[in-house]
């Protein structure tokens, strides 16, 4: 299995508003191909805290370079994404990395 390491990283945190959850997840699914469809993007995940007391969901995506996620974030399809996943959040931070290198892990070549 071959696995190419990106070179940016973005981790979102979103708390959201309880019970609002199934409809934060669908929205999320249904929004995802914009970032996914996009040439420079390497990956998109939902993730829910297992251990938080209320919901708390992270969202990361891969992409080639940091330039290409800074023209797709300031897009107007991006914004509009954004726009349909804000009712759902009552707050949230970002997180940008450059990823340095990848290891993967004994599993990675069971696929």
């Amino acid at each position: 299995m071959s696995y190419r390491t990106p070179g940016f990283r973005v981790l979102l945190r979103m708390r959201i508003h309880p019970g609002l959850e199934q409809g934060f997840e669908k929205e999320w699914h249904t929004v995802a191909e914009a970032v996914t469809g996009h040439p420079a993007n390497l990956g998109h995940w939902l993730m829910r805290d297992s251990g938080a007391d209320e919901p708390v969901y992270y969202i990361g995506s891969d992409w080639v370079d940091e330039q290409q996620f800074r023209q797709f974030e300031a897009s107007p399809q991006h914004l509009a994404h954004r726009a349909r996943l804000h009712p759902y959040r009552s707050d949230g931070s970002i997180a940008t990395m450059r990823v340095l290198d990848h290891m993967p892990g004994a599993a990675a070549d069971l696929g």
